[in-house]
């Protein structure tokens, strides 16, 4: 925790003591950590952010064991403590999701290109008349390509960009070997030579 941070924390803790009786836990201070981590959760903390709202959701609970101990100093304290990381979270969550986004809109089109290409490929090899089986491994990577590919996009319109980078990465991984086999079999089905016409 900075200089800042402490010193501000610090403020805060004195005025609130200064404005409550000694006597009373800060319920206050506690629905207003709760409330803060509940948006911080609404915002993705709980997934962009994980160790500064871990750390919020830790400090609430202390604040209520504090409570039970009837040591309503150190629930105040540590109620403070929560709500101020729980906003922290909110805001590096904001930021790093934009990137996340940024990042799954560029997974998602490297997977477009991904399928392009082998669906590219796979028509190459039903042109030369490949084996029958590589035309049928190809066919179902890119079958599967594209439901993952249509998983992806619907976790990103959701909001899941995490989610959408993984399943989006796996499709090209997924069809790399397929593409692979159905560009050797094309090629070396080209370099075929032609059969010999009988004379009659």
């Amino acid at each position: 925790m900075s200089s800042l941070r402490r010193l501000l924390l610090s403020l805060a803790v004195l005025a609130a003591v200064a404005g409550a009786a000694c006597g009373d836990p800060p319920d206050k201070e506690m629905q207003q950590a709760q409330g803060a981590i509940d948006a911080a959760r609404a915002a993705g903390a709980d997934q962009y952010a994980r160790e500064e709202f871990s750390a919020a959701e830790d400090a609430l609970k202390r604040s209520h064991e504090a409570v039970d101990q009837r040591d309503y100093r150190q629930a105040l304290n540590t109620a403070l403590d929560a709500r101020e990381r729980a906003q922290a979270a909110a805001k590096e969550s904001v930021n790093k999701k934009a990137i996340a986004r940024a990042d799954a809109t560029k997974a998602l089109a490297e997977a477009d290109a991904a399928l392009h290409d082998s669906r590219a490929k796979l028509k190459a090899a039903e042109a030369v008349r490949v084996a029958v089986r590589t035309l049928a491994n190809g066919r179902k990577a890119i079958d599967n390509g594209e439901n993952a590919v249509q998983k992806a996009r619907t976790a990103f319109d959701k909001g899941d960009y995490l989610g959408a980078i993984d399943t989006a990465h796996r499709v090209s991984a997924d069809l790399g070997p397929a593409t692979r086999d159905l560009d050797a079999a094309a090629a070396a089905g080209g370099r075929r030579p032609a059969p010999a016409h009988r004379k009659n």
